[in-house]
């Protein structure tokens, strides 16, 4: 029986991706950050594979994650191509949105995430992870990526995460606004945002959250109702996404999945320069780590719903392993 529900899964996922090109010229809007971890989307529409899809591709840029899902959820974007969030669980969870695939993750050597101290503070003796106790921290929103990039790195190194003093300033400019006025003592944001600051001096750098606590950081999700009434659109487009993450994964990742230039890197890095604004020095130092299919470490997922109820900042009867959906998804072996 196990061997047969496995086979009706993989006969599901082939025939939801082997539905034909959507309509010729459909506008699609995709939602996200103006990162380097956006680079799969990036590089999907550069190249044209949006294109050979019919899908005509626009992005609408955001400050932080959770505007994303939000956006989705009303129908002002089709698809959310961002980070995950308390307010994506909760949207999902109340059946408007789904998972759909992977995006980008925490891991060893890749720079996504990572944690800033202001000057005054390290000067102060703030200059690792295990002096973060006791002072002010600046995230997006209560309940956005970096809130819970913090909270793995307090469970790491056994501190209580209450024992900060965290200010949710509303987005990445108010982040690094306030770091490098000395208004608060860390901020926790991604590396394109931080990265400008550590090189001009006005911060300085305590770590990056993929070399401690590796997770699933980021998705791909749509509405339910466009999976139910314009399911060629949905599939078309994962077709060209994931031509994307290959391409962004050859050209940063090496077979031992640890950062190496593959064949494509010059002009992978070109398309990412474009489209962030950022220099190639600063995205070449952003880069984050892409799974090659867009696979999902669905026990990952599960564990963030989880920690998310635990925080009161999702609800308990949110089914956690219907925020995907799992026609789609594909799991990450373990």
């Amino acid at each position: 029986m196990a061997k047969l529900r496995i086979g009706l899964v993989c006969a599901a996922i082939a025939a939801s991706l082997a539905i034909g090109p959507a309509r010729g010229n459909e506008h699609v809007k995709i939602g996200s950050l103006k990162a380097t971890n956006v680079g799969p989307a990036f590089i999907a529409k550069e190249k044209g594979y949006f294109a050979a899809e019919g899908l005509d591709v626009d992005f609408t840029y955001f400050e932080s994650a959770q505007p994303v899902a939000v956006g989705v959820a009303a129908g002002s974007l089709d698809f959310a191509c961002t980070s995950i969030s308390a307010g994506m669980y909760t949207l999902a969870g109340q059946g408007l949105i789904k998972i759909v695939s992977g995006m980008y993750s925490e891991a060893p050597g890749f720079h996504n995430f990572g944690i800033a101290a202001s000057l005054k503070a390290y000067a102060a003796g703030l200059q690792s992870y295990k002096d973060l106790p006791g002072h002010s921290i600046a995230i997006s929103q209560v309940g956005s990526p970096v809130h819970y990039s913090l909270a793995l790195i307090a469970e790491k190194y056994k501190f209580d995460l209450a024992s900060l003093r965290i200010e949710p300033l509303q987005g990445i400019t108010q982040q690094i606004s306030a770091l490098v006025g000395n208004q608060v003592d860390a901020s926790v944001t991604n590396a394109n945002a931080t990265l400008p600051v550590l090189q001009s001096g006005q911060a300085k750098l305590l770590g990056w959250i993929g070399d401690e606590t590796p997770w699933q950081a980021a998705v791909v999700a749509t509405r339910t109702k466009m999976i139910a009434e314009h399911p060629a659109t949905v599939a078309a487009f994962l077709r060209a996404f994931k031509r994307g993450t290959r391409d962004y994964h050859d050209a940063f990742t090496g077979p031992d999945e640890r950062p190496q230039d593959g064949p494509d890197a010059a002009a992978a890095l070109a398309i990412l320069v474009k489209y962030t604004g950022q220099t190639p020095e600063q995205v070449r130092a952003s880069i984050a780590y892409v799974e090659r299919d867009g696979r999902i470490d669905v026990k990952d997922i599960l564990h963030q719903v989880a920690w998310f109820k635990a925080q009161k900042m999702v609800k308990d009867e949110v089914d956690a392993a219907a925020v995907m959906d799992m026609t789609y998804v594909v799991p990450l072996p373990r």
